[in-house]
């Protein structure tokens, strides 16, 4: 496996850490159906967050959450509407990108976009 897949992968636990830590009940990681695909789906305060995450090393191209395009946000959107319908009943949906920014032997650094939309 290739050292950014690891990467994003380790992203991604990291994510579900912190967000469990922050009161968020993990639903699932990795949501596929079809070619969409959901990073994280969770539920926080009788609200579904979908949300994509994003990490980063350096700056070099631009801070984590600067390179979630909006056909990304868009492919999130359209991976959330396969799981509502798959899972309905729910009144209240959110999509969210958080970007961790690891510095160096630092903690890394999280940031939650809320309500985010293309």
């Amino acid at each position: 496996m290739s050292t950014h897949i690891d990467f994003g992968k380790k992203g991604e636990e990291l994510a579900a850490g912190w967000l469990t830590r922050k009161g968020f009940e993990i639903l699932h990681q990795n949501w596929r159906s079809g070619r969409y695909e959901v990073d994280i789906i969770a539920r926080y305060r009788g609200v579904i967050h979908f949300i994509e995450v994003k990490a980063g090393r350096s700056n070099a191209y631009g801070q984590p959450e600067e390179r979630v395009s909006k056909s990304k946000i868009k492919h999130v959107m359209k991976g959330a509407a396969a799981w509502l319908y798959q899972f309905p009943g729910h009144k209240r949906v959110q999509y969210d990108v958080l970007a961790i920014t690891f510095r160096g032997d630092a903690e890394p650094e999280y940031f939650l976009f809320e309500d985010v939309y293309a």
